[in-house]
């Protein structure tokens, strides 16, 4: 089954065929995507291609009732819609995404995967916030978690590397960043929430803040400026003063860049630490995302602080850029995995048509 993945980001529309044993036959980003719903330039990519079976849609937010792969219809697209305020950057885009493909493909079958289904049975522990009951009742408040098309990814190539039954941390690092602690192939904890804001620091998010601050500065700006400046105008971006990108403050000698370094490698190791004590112990790290795969030195900062824990890498096998960079004798396993989410996209989309 050749399976078409759609990717629709913040400003930019992804397309990737891949043919029944997931080789990439051909693919377009287009960046000047506006996030409605025109067709010409997917009907151009769509014409060049030897044909389409299936269409899987990447939704970042499947809410409390989506908690798995489903085909779209009328219904469905309306729910995905309807989630729009708890991913307000990414949902709306996904939808259109969704109506645009639609509109050149009317009659191929589409699928919807979720970034959050493959948190949905976290257990409840970690997945239940302290707040009045009747609130996470009502309004469907707990941990979500996202990026699980890529952690989902990484438990099954690490079930292929180092056998089953693993207890992993995976780390996807980009623009957006998540860890999930992975036992075997179930996600049993992770670093984003309710919202893809929680966590790590990022690109442009905060990650974790406290709440009381939170509170303390709606005294002082109003809740759009807040929530602007949370998305877009923080993270490294709001420590640095500069675009946000991890690649610009590796080796700077700026102290502001070197300070923005020191906390995003902060945070991530404590993170992974606290992931780790989800699980009662590590056998496998994965680094994965653009900034995991391709950034040495965040990699070698991780594990820097993470010895006591049994991570210990190879700085050889860590600067070549090696699938497996652990150092000899090193009880835990460290790793560096391609980020594929659109072979786990395409693997859900078969199982739901077929």
């Amino acid at each position: 089954m050749r399976v078409l993945v759609v990717n629709a980001g913040s400003s930019s529309l992804k397309l990737a065929l891949l043919n029944e044993t997931d080789e990439v036959v051909d693919r377009v980003t287009l960046d000047r995507w506006s996030g409605e719903d025109e067709t010409e330039d997917i009907g151009k990519f769509v014409g060049r291609l030897p044909g389409v079976d299936a269409v899987g849609h990447r939704i970042v937010h499947g809410g409390p009732e989506l908690t798995g792969p489903v085909r779209i219809d009328g219904s469905v697209r309306d729910r995905i819609a309807g989630l729009a305020e708890l991913a307000p950057l990414h949902q709306p885009r996904g939808v259109a995404g969704i109506d645009a493909v639609g509109k050149v493909l009317p009659d191929v079958p589409a699928v919807a995967c979720f970034d959050t289904a493959f948190h949905h049975d976290l257990p409840p522990a970690a997945a239940t916030y302290a707040l009045p009951r009747e609130w996470n009742e009502r309004w469907g408040v707990r941990r979500y978690g996202f990026h699980g098309l890529s952690h989902a990814h990484v438990a099954r190539r690490v079930a292929e590397l180092a056998g089953p039954g693993r207890r992993i941390v995976s780390c996807h690092l980009g623009s957006g960043a998540s860890l999930a602690a992975i036992d075997g192939d179930r996600s049993v904890d992770t670093t984003m929430g309710f919202t893809p804001l929680a966590g790590l620091v990022m690109a442009t998010r905060s990650g974790d803040v406290d709440p009381g601050l939170l509170l303390w500065l709606l005294n002082r700006v109003d809740a759009d400026e807040l929530s602007d400046t949370l998305e877009h105008h923080s993270g490294l971006a709001g420590l640095t003063g500069g675009s946000g990108d991890v690649r610009d403050v590796i080796g700077s000698d700026e102290p502001d860049d070197r300070l923005a370094l020191a906390v995003y490698t902060h945070h991530l190791r404590r993170e992974i630490a606290a992931m780790a004590a989800a699980l009662n112990g590590l056998d496998v790290l994965v680094f994965t995302g653009g900034v995991g795969e391709h950034q040495p030195p965040i990699r070698a900062a991780a594990a820097e602080g993470l010895a006591f824990l049994g991570v210990r890498i190879s700085a050889a096998a860590n600067d070549a850029g090696r699938t497996d960079i652990t150092a000899a004798g090193a009880p835990v396993r460290t790793l560096v995995l391609e980020s594929r989410e659109d072979v786990e996209i395409a693997r859900q989309v078969r199982a739901v048509v077929s």
